[in-house]
């Protein structure tokens, strides 16, 4: 089984299952990011879900990369390690994955059309602070004039005092300012609760 690991840490090779290693702790391991996720995700709606990611969620999506892609060289891990190890919170703020999801594809295409520009309209707000946008797509810009992609990487950066605030219990909002989509979402404690884990 892999070793727990801290919510911030940049991970290196020595944090890696060989292929081996991980094809026989797969299921497990698997099992164990998905009830580590319960408490990561937040739906802002019924098709747009933002999925808190940490040092454990990066881990299992590179683990899951080299196995399919078969890659044990070094030189192949150290690319994906340095694609991945942005994705991991740096202690002052959150990284999410925003997944805009629809069973029908029809659907799926209407809505990418309607949300363009949508992943810089996603805020968050600790109680008693004032809200933050996100930063989207810092690795390349992913919508284009016409239509939004269905997967966008989104940073909230957050100040002490907004730290120290959830620490104490305050609530934490995540939502869209979006004409089309106008949305807002407090969080469970127990959300909060993982979330402020990823905040040093």
């Amino acid at each position: 089984m892999l070793p727990a690991i801290s919510p911030t840490t940049k991970l290196t090779r020595d944090h890696l299952l060989t292929l081996e290693a991980y094809s026989r702790e797969r299921d497990a391991i698997r099992r164990s990011v998905i009830e580590h996720k319960k408490h990561r995700t937040v739906h802002l709606d019924e098709n747009i879900t933002l999925v808190f990611e940490d040092a454990m969620t990066v881990r299992y999506q590179v683990q899951e990369i080299l196995r399919v892609e078969r890659i044990f060289e070094d030189a192949g891990i150290n690319e994906e390690l340095a694609a991945y190890n942005p994705l991991i919170p740096d202690g002052a703020n959150l990284k999410a994955t925003m997944l805009i999801q629809y069973d029908d594809v029809d659907a799926r295409k209407r809505a990418l059309e309607e949300l363009v520009d949508v992943e810089h309209h996603v805020w968050l707000e600790v109680e008693g602070a004032e809200r933050v946008l996100a930063v989207a797509d810092e690795d390349l810009e992913r919508s284009t004039a016409s239509k939004t992609a269905a997967v966008h990487f989104l940073r909230f950066e957050l100040s002490a005092g907004m730290t120290d605030r959830l620490r104490g219990g305050a609530d934490l909002l995540f939502g869209i300012d979006f004409p089309a989509r106008p949305r807002a979402v407090t969080v469970p404690p127990a959300v909060r609760e993982a979330l402020v884990k990823d905040l040093g």
